[in-house]
């Protein structure tokens, strides 16, 4: 296993696994690799396995920080590069052979006054681990031989190469001291005006470092300090590339915009100013690797996916702000935090190395030495920072009778408690465990596919609604990268954001996640004729993040056909795969319990979303509904999205998608019926319950107008006949969803059937355009004995749905037929039971059943 210094918690996973495996097959050989390795934390790990360190070449690399950035900058006149090749020296590795040649050196000298093998020595190495050597027995160094004997020129020499001349023999003496004890007063005097100057120095750069420090907020990137910096470098050195680490991509916009406003740096025949990060088009990213023309000099801003992930060779300048954005996750609120924050000194130490990777180099750190040594070691495992379902999934997968919690205490870094519990939690209302954390036949399938779980339920329920095809894009986008790039200068941001609306609105509009649907869709049609890199430069969509997709997509389908999920050929699995609709309930699928109530904007500001934990959170301006505006008589709509984040300005959404009420009541996991409340605001939820649970008959009458709660935190009205419909079709769609899973390659009974017809219907009809809800309430008759069977059914029942603007009308009362079409005047079905009692669906006559949507389904699950 290579590269386990990044700790990600697939890596962390597989190390407990292999061992346990260990001392079962005494066979089996494991190789951990790493270059910048706590090496002998991993070999307690592993009960004391031995380390092999394998040098390896690089070039040397001279450091400055803070304090000597400031004040190189503060100098006037000199070069701060004339004396750097005399610090650049390659680190040595002191064998044991090596260390025997210098004791003996060292010994020649002060016996015998022979300098030429010391010397010798010094002069091949060219390493400070050798100016500095010290003797294996007495301490004594080069340095100390050298003042004892009065040997002013090779003294000087080694005060010239850095030499530390502070170090102290076995005795506590310096090298100052044994050229006092032998009153060699010239060689005192040398050593004293070195050290006085390198005081002063040392003072000077402290008061330049305080004075600056007062001036610059230290948590925020100054540009103005990299544009001074990158401007001396260039004054003072011909060639060499100058790499620039920052923490992200405003970070790199805004420097990259100073840049270019700088008239030193507007000239293209002397600079490229370049961008490496993942939103940057392949076009540009690949020149960051060209060598440029002759007299021409690239400036590379990027993140730390320059660190270890690419080599570029002729970087000889390194810039490292010291800063990365860090993921991370807060199970008690269930909140993302994606905040900029200072990198380890692993992280350093491979930035350093980027500037030696073909040639001596050149680091600048740009925060102060006490910093640095302030560092953590390594950066936190991903798998205290992360949410770990698809790891607890995997523990009841490889062993049914393991205690998830057990297994997972045993990494490495176990995760704590709570996000453990959360975890397990979400498993269960997957479906994937049981209350008793037993592995369910559903949880089985789920985890047999190589997605998210929750993404794998959303497969299953895009097989029911026959909507394949738009899942396999949302589970292998959200799995991989946007493909949508972020252009720098203000005019093509403005083109790149109406671009990405436009593609939204293909499929409805007011959702980011259909638009990367959309962007997929068109881009296979512009590839399939030839035109995909005009397609992608018009819509700055990456054309390789969309192979990466289309490669994913196929992988997925692979695996989901081994499983017996779906045929070899899918076209019938994706008949519905233009609804919108339907498409938007799948999005439900793959992202409850994510939803959220779209606050109205205020005092002209944008529009937020509150969250069920009663949050109130902004949308980021990358997102298609940043600017959305609704007025406040239509309703709070309901919308689901990825995560929320906190970042470095507060809580945002990133990626949501506005959703009608149908799908969250039909995916919802908990939802209870109560007497109508005409505050919007539910006060007492638990007394509403309680009365329900207790037989208050709000169910009586099929005209009734009851609450329905979902999520303990939305509520509209309905009319209960609807609301027993409602529930029906919940039964019936969990019950479709086992039995795909039970049956993957069975076509679901009748009734089953029916009923994933009728949600579809409903689906259809609940496409954006019923955003803003009727106002007139359809009336119809339905039987006493359908009320009451539909009371005995939902009074006190935990079914499953989220947020929904409130109204009064009935809303499967006006179902259509068929996706964006008026209503009809009555209801499409009535809600029956069946002879072993069980709710059923009755079509009523003169319905049609929908066209996109096939009686005979052969994709998806139930009970």
């Amino acid at each position: 296993m290579d590269e386990i210094h990044e700790r990600d918690k697939f890596s962390d996973f597989m190390l407990t696994i292999l061992r346990d495996l260990l001392p079962l097959y005494p066979h089996l050989r494991l190789v951990l690799m790493s270059a910048t390795l706590d090496a002998e934390r991993f070999s307690k790990y592993f009960n004391g396995c031995p380390v092999i360190q394998v040098p390896g070449f690089t070039y040397p690399v001279k450091t400055f920080y803070l304090e000597d950035v400031l004040s190189i900058l503060n100098a006037a006149g000199d070069s701060h590069l004339n004396f750097t090749n005399s610090y650049l020296k390659q680190k040595c590795t002191l064998t044991d052979d090596l260390k025997s040649s210098l004791d003996e050196s060292i010994e020649l000298a002060l016996v015998n006054d022979e300098f030429d093998p010391l010397l010798q020595l010094i002069s091949a190495e060219q390493s400070l681990e050798i100016y500095n050597y010290s003797h294996t027995e007495t301490g004594v160094t080069p340095l100390m031989v050298f003042a004892t004997k009065g040997q002013l020129g090779d003294v000087c020499m080694l005060l010239s190469l850095g030499v530390d001349c502070s170090a102290q023999d076995c005795n506590g003496k310096s090298a100052l001291d044994w050229a006092q004890q032998e009153k060699r007063q010239e060689v005192c005097e040398v050593i004293r005006k070195h050290m006085e100057l390198s005081s002063a120095k040392s003072t000077e750069n402290s008061e330049l470092l305080h004075k600056y420090m007062e001036t610059i907020d230290p948590e925020l990137i100054d540009t103005m300090l990299i544009e001074r910096l990158i401007g001396k470098i260039c004054v003072d050195s011909t060639e060499g590339a100058v790499l620039i680490f920052l923490p992200g991509w405003e970070d790199i916009r805004k420097t990259k915009e100073r840049l270019l406003d700088s008239l030193f740096f507007q000239d293209s025949s002397k600079f490229l100013v370049m961008s490496l990060h993942s939103m940057v088009p392949p076009s540009e990213q690949k020149m960051v690797f060209q060598l440029p023309p002759a007299g021409v000099r690239k400036i590379i801003l990027s993140t730390n996916i320059a660190e270890t992930a690419v080599t570029i060779d002729d970087v000889v300048f390194v810039i490292d702000c010291g800063r990365m954005k860090e993921k991370s996750y807060d199970p008690f609120n269930n909140v993302s935090t994606f905040q900029t924050s200072w990198i380890p000194k692993a992280s350093a130490k491979q930035r350093e190395g980027r500037a030696g990777r073909c040639r001596p180099g050149i680091c600048y750190h740009l925060y102060s030495r006490l910093r640095a040594a302030s560092l953590a070691d390594y950066q936190v495992p991903e798998i205290k920072r992360m949410p770990i379902e698809e790891l607890c999934l995997q523990v009841k997968l490889l062993d049914s009778n393991s205690r998830i919690a057990d297994f997972l205490n045993k990494t490495l870094d176990p995760p704590i408690e709570e996000t453990i519990r959360t975890g397990i939690s979400v498993l269960q209302d997957l479906g994937a465990l049981t209350q008793d954390e037993e592995l369910t036949e559903l949880g089985e399938k789920l985890g047999s596919l190589p997605v998210h779980p929750r993404t794998a339920k959303m497969l299953l329920f895009a097989l029911l609604m026959n909507c394949l095809d738009p899942a396999l894009t949302l589970a292998c986008a959200t799995g991989y990268r946007d493909p949508f790039l972020l252009p720098m200068t203000p005019d093509e941001r403005k083109r790149a954001d109406t671009a990405k609306v436009e593609l939204a609105s293909l499929y409805g509009g007011f959702c980011d996640q259909l638009a990367v649907v959309a962007a997929f869709d068109c881009w296979r049609c512009a590839k399939a004729r030839g035109q995909q890199s005009k397609f992608c430069s018009k819509y700055f969509v990456s054309s390789s993040i969309m192979n990466m997709i289309s490669n994913m997509r196929k992988q997925l389908q692979k695996e989901m056909f081994q499983n017996g999920f779906v045929p070899e050929d899918t076209s019938a699995c994706s008949l519905n795969s233009k609804d919108p609709g339907i498409m938007r309930a799948v999005l439900m699928a793959g992202a409850y319990p994510t939803v959220g109530k779209l606050l109205p904007p205020k005092n002209n500001k944008m529009a937020v979303v509150e969250t069920a934990s009663g949050d109130k959170v902004r949308i980021h301006p990358q997102s298609c509904n940043f600017k959305i505006q609704f007025s406040k008589p239509s309703g709070n709509p309901l919308v689901i999205y990825d995560e929320i984040t906190r970042g470095d300005y507060g809580m945002y959404i990133k990626k949501c998608s506005v959703v009608g009420a149908y799908p969250l009541l039909l995916l919802a996991t908990e939802m209870v019926v109560a007497p109508p409340d005409d505050n919007d605001e539910v006060e007492d939820l638990s007394e509403e319950i309680y009365l329900v649970q207790h037989n208050e008959d709000i169910m009586s009458s099929s005209d009734n107008i009851v609450s329905v709660v979902v999520d303990r935190w939305i509520r509209f009205d309905a009319m209960a006949l609807d609301v027993a419909q409602i529930y029906c079709l919940r039964e019936r769609l969990a019950s479709a969803i086992l039995y795909k899973a039970k049956n993957p390659k069975a076509v679901l009974p009748c009734a089953l059937g029916a009923s994933m017809h009728a949600i579809a219907c409903t689906l259809s009809y609940d496409a954006l355009p019923a955003m803003v809800r009727p106002d007139v309430i359809p009336s119809y008759q339905a039987s006493n004995q359908n009320s009451a069977e539909a009371s005995s059914l939902l009074q006190g029942r935990a079914v499953g749905y989220t947020p929904l603007w409130r109204s009064r009308d009935s809303s499967l009362s006006s179902l259509s037929t068929s996706a964006l079409r008026s209503p009809p005047l009555g209801p499409v079905f009535e809600l029956l039971v069946d002879a072993d009692g069980r709710p059923t669906i009755l079509y009523l006559h003169g319905h049609r059943p929908n066209a996109l949507f096939p009686v005979v389904l052969s994709t998806p699950p139930p009970p």
